[in-house]
Parts: structure tokens; C-alpha cells; sequence
């Protein structure tokens, strides 16, 4: 087993190395990501296959399912890190959005790509957490972790924590790769509407990637992880994370008021979609803060430090631009 120290330099050397990968193309980045997800999701599969195939569980663990357990939670104070949990399965839908730039027809791949997805990784939620809860009783259950091992000790005996543990760290590393091969866009793109630094507006002369934000990214990623805790980084993470989505679907009702935007930024459903988003996503944020305040206000104050650096780094220079100074 490795220490605290070498858990984070692990952490770091895969970040560093899904990093080069995404560097050397997009192609061969997405062709990698393939494989993770499909060993994933056939793991995940044979695991369901077994549990019902061996009869190695019990339909008894289900009832009854609403039912409050002595010495759990009360239901505000449990939703809130059940959220988390959930919100860690189907988080990163978006990111795709940030590679329609660089997707063959993006107004009709990346839409399929998003209703695809999401009823993929939902389907997958269910039944992995229904097998799970099949095998291992929630009395037994103590935390996510124990959890884990439980199951697959249930399915491959005392080699099934190791099963499991594999089976995450190859989930981990395909959520890694799609999140470094999605959240650079995003500053090549600012950089190159003028909105961040200008260097990380260029692509790589030979792999055509932008290799300078993959490099920003996985720097900014590795200080965390050598700086933090599992936890405390998901903790600050995830409410800043909501709010951003909120806030960017919050927009689509200005956008849609620009001439001729209507056609542009299409909605089903639009405006009740966007406003029943926003209230689960209120009802979100409300439990999140309750649930950890302080590191809820530790992440809203780590993205604020970048209004100063956005004041005097970035508009000042976009306003001198505009006045013709130097």
C-alpha cells in the first residue's frame, strides 16, 4: 500500500501522462478514452451479469427502500453527500459541449452525443447501484469505500477489493482523460476571443492540439492534488460547479432575447426546461452549502481571486486594444 505521499505522486504522474496523450492529438486522446470506457462499462456489466447469474444476493435488501435506519441521517443533512455521489456519476456531460469546435457537424453529433450519454451513464447508475445493493445490505454498509469491498468480496471472494479497486482506478482514469481533453478547450477558446492570456491561443505546430492549455490544465490539476486532500478538493469542486451550470443556463434567457438568436441557441421545451433546471439546481446548492459551508465559500473564493487577474491582466489590455494604445 503507498502512503499519503505516494498516492499524490501517482495522482500527479497520471495526470502528467494523460496530459501528454492529449498533447499528441485529438484522435489518439479519444481513441485511448474508447478503451477505458468500454473496459469500464464491460466490467461494470460482467459484475451485474454474475451477482443475478450466481444468485449471490438477496431481493430482501431492497425492502424497505424508504425507510430510515437507526443512527443515519435525517434526510436533509444524508441528501446532500448522496447528491455528491451522484453528482460525481453523471458530472461531465457538459464538457462536451467545449469540444464541438473541433467535432465533425456539431449541430447534430454533439446533441445525439449529450442524449446518448447521459441515458448511457444513467442506465449504467441504476443497475450498478441496484446490483450493489443486492449483494451487500445497507445495514452492513459503513462508507462508499467499505461498500466497494464488500461487493467484490461478495463476487471474487478476498481478492474482490482488489477487483474493485481496479475496476475504479480504470474508471478514474477515463474520466481524467476526458476531463483534460475537454476543460483546455476552454481556455484556448477565452485566449482566443481575448478574454485570457494570449499565449494559450496557440496549437501545437505538429499535433495541432492546444498544448499550451493541456499543459496549464494538468499544472493547475497537480498543484491541487499535491496541496489537498481528496475530499476537501471535491468539496470546494463540486458547489462552484453547480453554480457555473446554473449560471450558464441562466444566460440562455438573455441570449434568446438577441435578434435572430432564437434560431440559434434552440431549447425543447424552452422556458419551462431551463426554469425546472434551475430550481433542482437551487435545491442543490441550498444542501450543498448547509452541508459544508465553509468549503462551499472556500471555492466560491478560489474562482474569485480571478476577477482581479480578469480586471487588470486581461480588460485592461482589451481596452487598450479597442483605444488604439499600446
Amino acid at each position: 500500500d503507498l502512503s499519503g505521499a505516494g498516492l499524490k505522486a501517482v495522482a500527479v504522474g497520471a495526470i502528467l501522462v494523460l496530459a501528454v496523450v492529449n498533447i499528441a492529438g485529438v484522435r489518439f486522446g479519444a481513441g485511448l478514452m474508447r478503451w477505458l470506457t468500454a473496459f469500464k462499462l464491460g466490467a461494470l456489466g460482467l459484475i451485474a451479469v454474475l451477482a443475478l447469474a450466481l444468485g449471490l444476493g438477496d431481493w430482501a435488501n431492497f425492502a424497505p427502500f424508504v425507510a430510515q435506519h437507526s443512527g443515519s441521517d435525517p434526510l436533509p443533512g444524508a441528501l446532500a453527500p448522496a447528491l455528491v455521489a451522484a453528482f460525481f456519476a453523471f458530472g461531465g456531460w457538459w464538457e462536451i459541449g467545449k469540444l464541438a469546435g473541433e467535432a465533425t457537424d456539431p449541430g447534430r453529433t454533439v446533441p445525439r452525443a449529450l442524449a446518448i450519454g447521459v441515458a448511457a451513464v444513467t442506465a449504467v447508475y441504476i443497475v450498478t447501484s441496484a446490483v450493489f445493493l443486492y449483494l451487500i445490505p445497507l445495514e452492513r454498509v459503513t462508507s462508499g469505500e467499505t461498500f466497494a469491498a464488500q461487493a467484490g468480496e461478495a463476487l471474487f471472494g478476498r481478492a474482490g477489493g482488489r477487483v474493485f479497486a481496479g475496476i475504479v482506478i480504470v474508471a478514474v482514469l477515463g474520466s481524467l482523460m476526458a476531463l483534460l481533453m475537454a476543460l483546455p478547450r476552454l481556455y484556448y477558446a477565452m485566449a482566443r476571443d481575448g478574454l485570457f492570456f494570449r499565449a494559450v491561443a496557440t496549437v501545437h505546430p505538429r499535433f495541432g492540439t492546444p498544448a499550451r492549455a493541456i499543459a496549464l490544465q494538468a499544472t493547475l490539476a497537480s498543484l491541487l492534488v499535491a496541496l489537498g486532500t481528496f475530499q476537501q478538493i471535491v468539496s470546494y469542486f463540486i458547489f462552484i460547479t453547480v453554480l457555473f451550470l446554473a449560471l450558464t443556463v441562466a444566460a440562455l434567457f438573455k441570449l434568446r432575447r438577441r435578434d435572430g438568436a432564437e434560431g440559434v441557441y434552440r431549447t425543447p421545451g424552452y422556458p419551462v426546461t431551463p426554469l425546472v433546471f434551475l430550481g433542482l439546481v437551487a435545491v442543490l446548492l441550498i444542501l450543498l452549502a448547509g452541508h459544508n459551508p465553509l468549503q462551499a465559500a472556500l471555492g466560491a473564493g478560489i474562482v474569485a481571486l480571478g476577477a482581479p487577474v480578469y480586471l487588470f491582466a486581461v480588460r485592461r489590455r482589451l481596452t487598450s486594444d479597442v483605444n488604439g494604445t499600446p
